[in-house]
């Protein structure tokens, strides 16, 4: 049973990063068997991934297609992040209040090691899920940081990364190095303010990545 549960968690993790990287896009059809034969397992934890994962909204039961990958629409993104914006500001704010000096000088190290990657959006957005995972640690409030990992499991659904914006990561660097300043001076204002700066610019970054894949798309005659 063990065994088939950690089988289970194996594709369960592996589907969802499959899912967040983009290698599986929206819309895709999901099959057990195909599933099975990618990851190496039997159907049953293949099964139970996609159940789960279903649970969260990542996958969605289609009518005559039966399981494919979701899609936020342009209004579904304008919210997540709208809601993002928000909860990440609170934690940057509860983190200047509460964060540990470790917890703040784990952050600064987390940004420090941003700069060797910067031509590398994927290595650079595995650091950046990193570094927001840390700031919701160190805000010390476990509801508002289970509120904002269902957030980022919903941003799965994106796809891909801002990051690859032109421009955008030495915006986001930048950004990242103000919450730090904002943090070690337990500047709780300005801590908020700039995580929702943070957010707001990761957002533009977003639409415009939509919108050049939106252009990129095939025109009917």
């Amino acid at each position: 049973m063990a065994n088939n549960v950690s089988r289970g968690e194996a594709a369960y993790l592996q589907l969802k990063e499959a899912i967040q990287s983009g290698a599986l896009a929206p819309g895709t059809r999901v099959r057990e068997v195909e599933i099975a034969e990618r990851f190496g397992i039997s159907r049953t934890p293949a099964r139970e991934a996609i159940r789960r994962l279903e649970s969260k909204g990542l996958i969605s039961i289609v009518p005559h297609q039966g399981a494919v990958i979701a899609s936020l629409d342009h209004q579904q993104t304008m919210e997540l992040y709208d809601l993002r914006e928000i909860l990440e500001g609170s934690a940057a704010a509860f983190a200047a209040r509460h964060a540990s000096a470790a917890e703040i000088e784990e952050l600064a190290e987390l940004v420090a090691s941003e700069p060797p990657f910067a031509e590398q959006p994927e290595r650079l957005a595995e650091l950046n899920r990193i570094f927001h995972a840390s700031l919701y640690r160190a805000a010390h409030n476990r509801f508002l940081e289970r509120a904002l990992l269902g957030l980022r499991d919903s941003m799965a659904l994106l796809g891909g990364t801002s990051l690859q914006v032109e421009g955008r990561y030495d915006t986001a660097h930048a950004e990242h190095q103000a919450m730090i300043e904002a943090l070690n001076a337990r500047d709780e204002a300005s801590a908020e303010a700039a995580a929702r700066a943070h957010i707001r610019n990761a957002q533009r970054a977003r639409l415009k990545l939509m919108r050049g894949k939106f252009l990129d798309q095939p025109v009917d005659n």
